[in-house]
């Protein structure tokens, strides 16, 4: 895979702060995760100006409601020409297959979101949900598949049996990326690029080591070095 693995999240809350950053990255090394904060605060006029200055946007919203409604936003955000969207797995099967119906073959990349990287076994008892987190990854993973999308949103942790389970063609994407000296944050199910590209991560989604260096484009270019050492 000689695409960029790297997808810098922009957890930002104005333009002006997301494009102060992209202005010193390359998009030849990196695609960009776009939130619902960011999102929410610029619309999409900052995703079309991503996508002109040459950058794959993954447009991170997890929409999760009931199948038509999901499956117009999943087209109105394939129209804009984002790389990659998600959709939440729990929202069930028939709204994973409308939502892949809704997305024009050969245009954006349809994933869903499992479970959260900050969520443990006390908050999935405290919702009800039966099983441990790698139980119910697995479990949505596989229906995901079942539904036609293109990969899953995962903890590199679930990464492995997951790669396992759905063949080499079933993107993993893996968020709570940091590197060996970085804390966890508010993430509680992390793990190191080395790691996650190991058990299978397909991309990386990284934000505070990128964003938060004193030069970003530095720490992208480290890390890209250390994912390509990784076999």
């Amino acid at each position: 895979m000689n695409e960029p693995r790297i997808i810098v999240a922009l957890d930002f809350s104005s333009a002006e702060q997301a494009l102060d950053l992209t202005s010193r990255l390359d998009p030849d090394l990196c695609r960009l995760k776009v939130g619902k904060e960011l999102f929410t605060a610029t619309g999409p006029g900052l995703i079309e100006k991503l996508i002109r200055d040459g950058f794959d946007i993954f447009l991170d919203l997890k929409y999760h409601d009931i199948p038509n409604t999901v499956a117009n936003a999943c087209k109105a955000a394939a129209d804009m020409g984002v790389w990659m969207l998600n959709v939440h797995a729990m929202g069930g099967r028939k709204m994973l297959s409308a939502a892949r119906e809704a997305i024009a073959p050969g245009t954006a990349k349809l994933i869903a979101v499992t479970l959260l990287t900050s969520m443990d076994q006390d908050d999935l008892n405290d919702i009800g949900l039966q099983g441990n987190p790698e139980q119910i990854v697995l479990r949505l993973a596989a229906l995901t598949q079942a539904c036609g999308l293109d990969g899953v949103v995962c903890s590199a942790l679930e990464a492995r049996q997951l790669r396992q389970m759905t063949g080499p063609d079933f993107h993993l994407v893996t968020p709570g990326i940091r590197p060996q000296e970085n804390n966890s944050d508010d993430q509680k199910r992390v793990t190191t690029p080395t790691a996650a590209i190991k058990n299978g991560s397909d991309y990386l989604v990284i934000g505070r080591p990128i964003t938060q260096a004193p030069d970003p484009l530095r720490a992208l270019e480290q890390l890209n070095q250390e994912i390509r050492q990784t076999r």
